[in-house]
């Protein structure tokens, strides 16, 4: 079983999303965990968006990237900018680092809508990175 950690600064909107994916298309090939180099809580959005397509995050929690210094990863995934240029250095020796930036729904301002269609956008993008991941590296 692999070892992953996605990671994002507040480990509450897009890492959390992430980490509903992963858990739910590696199933057994994967241990999912999701950090940030601060932490926000879980995005109140984010759980909603996902229960939308029956993904539950509900139970998630947000946690700091320093409560995981003693796993070994197979993967460290960053999923904005700023967690790529700015997170700490995880002492895994032989994790794969992969990036991929998305766009921070908890930023938009505006009607509810508005802020829906972020939200589902991003789930959209992450939902079809998080598949592609399992299908290329966890096989």
């Amino acid at each position: 079983m692999k070892n992953v950690l996605v990671l994002c600064t507040g480990n509450s909107c897009r890492s959390q999303m992430a980490d509903g994916y992963l858990t739910h298309f590696a199933k057994e090939k994967a241990t999912i965990y999701s950090a940030g180099i601060e932490t926000h809580g879980v995005n109140p959005k984010a759980v909603a968006i996902m229960k939308l397509d029956n993904i539950d995050i509900s139970n998630n929690t947000s946690n700091n990237v320093a409560e995981y210094t003693n796993i070994d990863f197979d993967f460290i995934i960053t999923v904005c900018d700023h967690a790529h240029e700015n997170c700490p250095y995880i002492p895994s020796k032989n994790a794969k680092r992969i990036h991929q930036n998305f766009f921070d729904p908890s930023k938009v301002i505006g009607s509810e809508e508005h802020i829906f269609n972020a939200f589902k956008k991003t789930r959209t993008q992450i939902k079809a990175f998080c598949k592609d991941f399992v299908a290329t590296e966890l096989g």
